[in-house]
């Protein structure tokens, strides 16, 4: 038996180490919806959110300055050489890339002539043309080109040589005539006081690859020399980075807090007896939980944000099923009442959201592997709590109130409930990625980003076909762009679009000028905005955090702005405010399924394992009361949902199932040792959740907060529900009495 449990340490310890942390955008979004695969598909072509580096200068026009922007192209380079970067764009860079294709154009142009005049002069010495004759020859072969390049020619000569040394070749391609950057370039220079370098990582980087690759650009940002007034690192991958480090931070801080607020409570309480046993049922949970992390390290899959709330739910619940089996609760009772908490945890994995699928499973498993433990580590009455006094035969005097005062009360907290239940529709939801980071600090530096470029997010107008470079595709993307900016420029500021880079062409380029000037962009340029094999072009665009009602109307009224694309091409919306508009949508619709549902599961294995079925409906009822009281709750303060507290009825059944089913059992056996053992497994639970308040995320707080109440609310909804819907059904037998009929008040045992 040593042998065996010291196997088991080992396997769960080896499995444990093997957890990974997964707090991506991933892990928020709904999977396999079109969204996710439209953002995924985009993500290969043009690579992920970016990274953001915000350079900031108190002085106008000093980053571009002759002497910083040879720094900025050295950090850029560092940053384009990282591994887990796919590309990086950046005001060094693509002037970099200007001026050298510049240099190549104007190489070409000259040697284009210097060979028509060549010709010239080779043709007219063949006829035996004199000197002057085959230099009037030559003049006369490049006529026809300088009349075509020649104001090309003109145009270029006062921003002088084409290099990042030249401050009029920079102001040239940079600036308008108005000194204000062109918009073609606004995404790498917002303003005259700023410039911005976009890394974006590689397609599929894993959680530890992001974070690697953030705290690679932050330290190369850090050392870089660019006499900036400040450095800002940020974006999408920055924000999930920094999630992902709190998450390890706090999950084993929280746990501990859990730890500690749980013994505390076996250990304070006074009538739970020898205090060498109490610590039983925490070492109980601990073991449910460590089994449950090894299982997750050895199969391979990440945990996300859940950890951190799971750890702290777990012991609160784990260390139940010891106190009841230690109180003479039938094993089989106390078996059937994990199964239907196990279930109504596991009903979470119909949830859209990838992260509370996780944690629900997880809790499922948790309790699976406490009550396991518990059921093979103890006997009836072995543990803390003194075995219960002897006492007689007898039942429960019926409560003193009359039926109808019972039911009239009972029906007044049937339609307190309801109203809970009614106003769900009408409670917010939180589904935005970014906002449910919450209190992290990583969001202040989204902010400033915000004030700086004027947007914190990316919305894309992705058109795919056949050839999104056709003069007709390239007027539908101008006319495209021109009519999301009449309609929504407020909300929205232009990033990057074909429409801009190939603006130059004028309103009706002919397919061979779209061709040439194609070839004139450098590929560093173009790829951001068009693919390789030209069946994908983008248009992108920056959007402000708000609240997603706002951005549900904004992203709507985009899709009616745009003009009918191209016969054979389409047209797709996307990027992360898109899909968390979707989770929105998926979490909103799923609302009364995802509160029920738990509820059903429970009752289900209740009304199955539960020899008395009076118990299970009356546990069904206490859930439901709970659940009903709770959202009420949640409407009065004005409180939003997360996608975890928006399935609270999943969460309450737990609980209001465990304590209806046991404290009816306290009361037809007498057992005030158990009664009072369902009263700490409250408090454990409560506690437990309560240590998620010190988390500094702030839809953890919220979410242990509610869990908290719910306990609460769970244990009165049962003690009223038995009080209200008294057992009538016989006496108990002799083996079951365990306390004199004197400790049995109003049929609850209180």
């Amino acid at each position: 038996m040593s042998l065996a449990a010291l196997a088991v340490a080992a396997l769960a310890a080896a499995g444990t180490a093997r957890v990974r942390i997964n707090t991506s955008v991933d892990s928020f979004l709904p999977a396999d919806d079109p969204s996710v695969i439209d953002l995924q598909q985009h993500a290969e072509s043009f690579g992920g959110d970016p990274i953001v580096v915000l350079v900031e200068s108190s002085d106008p026009d000093a980053l571009l300055g002759p002497d910083r922007l040879p720094r900025l192209l050295a950090l850029e380079g560092v940053l384009a050489r990282l591994p887990d970067a796919a590309v990086v764009y950046g005001p060094a860079t693509v002037l970099n890339q200007v001026a050298i294709q510049a240099q190549n154009l104007l190489a070409e142009i000259t040697g284009r002539r210097d060979g028509l005049r060549a010709a010239g002069e080779q043709q007219a010495r063949a006829a035996g043309a004199g000197p002057a004759a085959v230099a009037r020859a030559g003049d006369a072969a490049v006529v026809d080109f300088d009349r075509r390049y020649g104001s090309l020619l003109v145009q270029g000569l006062p921003a002088g040589l084409p290099t990042l040394h030249n401050p009029s070749f920079v102001r040239s391609v940079i600036y308008d005539h108005a000194g204000v950057p062109k918009p073609q370039w606004r995404f790498i220079v917002p303003s005259k006081l700023a410039v911005t370098v976009l890394v974006r990582p590689r397609e599929g980087l894993d959680q530890a690859g992001t974070e690697r690759l953030v705290d690679a650009v932050r330290s190369a940002a850090s050392q870089a020399d660019l006499g900036a007034a400040r450095i800002t690192v940020t974006g999408v991958p920055a924000v999930t980075a920094a999630l992902g480090e709190q998450v390890k931070r706090e999950a084993p801080v929280l746990g501990a807090i859990a730890v500690v607020a749980v013994g505390l409570c076996f250990l304070v309480v006074p009538w739970l007896g020898d205090r060498r046993r109490r610590p039983v049922p925490l070492l109980v949970a601990l073991g449910g939980t460590v089994l449950t992390l090894a299982t997750f390290g050895w199969v391979g899959r990440s945990m996300s944000l859940g950890v951190v709330a799971f750890l702290p739910v777990l012991l609160g619940i784990g260390s139940y099923y010891a106190l009841y089996i230690a109180n003479l609760a039938r094993r089989r009772r106390v078996l059937v009442v994990a199964l239907a908490s196990a279930a109504s945890f596991a009903s979470l994995a119909v949830s859209p959201i990838p992260f509370v699928r996780e944690f629900g499973v997880a809790l499922a498993i948790g309790v699976l592997f406490s009550v396991a433990i518990a059921l093979v580590v103890l006997r009836p009455g072995q543990a803390a709590i003194p075995a219960p006094d002897p006492g007689i035969d007898g039942r429960c005097p019926a409560p003193p109130e009359s039926r109808r005062a019972r039911l009239a009360a009972l029906a007044a907290l049937v339609v307190l409930s309801a109203g809970g239940w009614a106003a769900l529709p009408e409670l917010q939801v939180e589904a935005d990625p970014m906002r449910l980071a919450g209190g992290l600090g990583a969001l202040d530096d989204v902010a400033r980003a915000e004030q700086v470029l004027g947007s914190s997010g990316e919305v894309a107008v992705v058109l795919d076909g056949n050839d999104v470079l056709r003069p007709e595709a390239l007027d539908w993307a101008r006319r495209a762009q021109d009519a999301i900016l009449v309609g929504y420029g407020d909300q929205l500021r232009p990033i990057v679009s074909t429409a801009d880079l190939l603006r130059f062409l004028g309103d009706s380029p002919t397919p061979e000028q779209i061709d040439a000037a194609t070839r004139l962009l450098p590929s560093y340029l173009s790829g951001a905005v068009v693919r390789d094999d030209r069946s994908s072009s983008v248009s992108s665009f920056g959007i402000k955090l708000q609240s997603l009602d706002q951005q549900n109307q904004l992203l709507a009224g985009m899709r009616r702005a745009l003009p009918p694309p191209p016969v054979g091409y389409r047209v797709v919306v996307e990027g992360l405010p898109v899909v968390a508009a979707r989770g929105y949508e998926l979490v909103s619709e799923g609302r009364y399924a995802g509160n029920m549902l738990g509820i059903l599961a429970a009752g289900a294995v209740l009304v199955a394992g539960l020899g008395r079925r009076s118990d299970a409906v009356r546990a069904i009822l206490a859930a439901t009361l709970a659940t009903g009281w709770g959202l009420l709750l949640v409407w009065a303060v004005g409180l939003s949902l997360s996608p975890l507290t928006v399935t609270l009825g999943s969460l309450t059944a737990a609980t209001g199932c465990e304590f209806t089913v046991l404290l009816a059992q306290a009361a037809r056996r007498r057992n005030r040792w158990l009664r009072r053992s369902v009263l700490v497994a409250a408090l454990t639970s409560a506690l437990g959740y309560a240590a998620l308040a010190w988390s500094g995320l702030s839809m953890i707080r919220q979410f242990g907060l509610a869990l908290a109440g719910s306990v609460a609310l769970s244990y009165l909804a049962a003690l009223l529900v038995l009080r209200l819907l008294p057992d009538r059904s016989g006496a108990a037998p002799p083996a079951e009495v365990a306390t004199s009929p004197r400790t049995c008040r109003s049929g609850v045992g209180t």
